[in-house]
C-alpha cells in the first residue's frame, strides 16, 4: 500500500469517526464513554496522518 492511499484510507477512518461522534451528540441515549472513545480514536488518526503528513 502506497503512502497516499494509506493516508486516504485513515482520512476515510478520521471522517467516518467524526460522523458517529455526531451521531452519537445527537442521541439522547448516547454514553459519554462511548462519545470519549470514539474522540479518543479520532484524535489518534489525526496525529497518526499528521505525522506521516509531515514526513
Amino acid at each position: 500500500m502506497s503512502l497516499s492511499s494509506h493516508l486516504e484510507e485513515l482520512r476515510k477512518k478520521h471522517q467516518h469517526l467524526s460522523d458517529a461522534v455526531e451521531e452519537a451528540l445527537k442521541s439522547p441515549s448516547s454514553d459519554d464513554l462511548q462519545i470519549a472513545q470514539l474522540k479518543k480514536q479520532k484524535l489518534q488518526l489525526k496525529e497518526e496522518i499528521t505525522r506521516l503528513s509531515t514526513h
